[in-house]
């Protein structure tokens, strides 16, 4: 599973690391800018991302246009957002406007951090990318 993991926090990102290497290749972006950067070169070498673990609040980009863009790219190519990369929301909102917001933007999952390992590894298999 190739993953790309969008956070500007270090730490944070450095558990989210530890949490999926085991399951494959992982990437890493500090900003929503970046994540596009990479969503998009993914799909031009053909090799895009299973999963896109995405926090919501980043500076340059935040999180809620990062996944407006990367859906936008991917419908750009032919690809539903039911055939693209499975995007998780990262965040330490937990209100129901953010919520409601990104699963508008066509995210899959939306985690409240701290992150925690299994309720990430449940998101994944409930999104199919892991048993």
């Amino acid at each position: 599973m190739k993953t790309l993991i969008v956070e500007d926090d270090f730490t944070s990102r450095l558990l989210m690391q530890e949490f999926l290497k085991g399951y494959g290749e992982v990437h890493i972006t500090v900003n929503g800018k970046e994540a596009i950067e990479a969503v998009n070169l993914s799909l031009e070498l053909g090799a895009p991302y299973a999963l896109i673990c995405l926090d919501v609040m980043m500076p340059e980009m935040d999180g809620q246009t990062a996944l407006r863009h990367i859906r936008d790219m991917e419908a750009s190519r032919g690809i539903l957002s039911t055939d693209g990369a499975k995007i998780i929301m990262t965040t330490a909102l937990g209100d129901v406007k953010n919520a409601m917001s990104a699963f508008h933007n066509l995210c899959d999952a939306y985690l409240v951090k701290p992150i925690d390992r299994a309720k990430l590894l449940e998101a994944l298999r409930k999104l199919g990318l892991i048993q």
